[in-house]
């Protein structure tokens, strides 16, 4: 059994979370409002408070979930700043499959519809 991750993720080890310290302590200061506000006002000002590397910043700016992950964010700490940038999980699932919202919806659809269950005049027992 090999230990290399899945190609395109990103452990969460270690590392990783000294990378993103600050990007997690920066989300996790919007479990309060006030904070939430404040950073609405002024989004880079509110990043340099935290210390925030120039490579997170950009993916804050680009409201880049995958770039925010792969710099040490825990996807815990960044529901809440994807929250706050209007971000929903549909967005995000397709940043992560590379399609547009439209497209990954499409797709959700079409895993739903083929996956449901028959009704009771259609099962075999029944």
């Amino acid at each position: 059994m090999s230990d290399d991750p899945i190609p395109g993720t990103h452990i969460f080890d270690g590392a990783a979370a000294r990378r993103g310290y600050a990007l997690n302590k920066m989300c996790f200061s919007f479990n309060d409002a006030n904070n939430r506000e404040a950073f609405k006002a002024d989004e880079d000002g509110y990043c340099s408070r935290f210390g925030l590397t120039p490579e997170q910043r950009r993916a804050v700016r680009g409201r880049d979930v995958l770039a925010l992950i792969a710099a040490g964010g825990n996807i815990y700490y960044l529901a809440k700043l994807a929250g706050i940038l209007g971000l929903g999980v549909q967005d995000i699932g397709a940043q992560q499959t590379g399609t547009t919202v439209a497209e990954f919806k499409e797709r959700l659809q079409s895993y739903a519809k083929y996956n449901a269950p028959m009704n009771r005049r259609e099962s075999r027992h029944g």
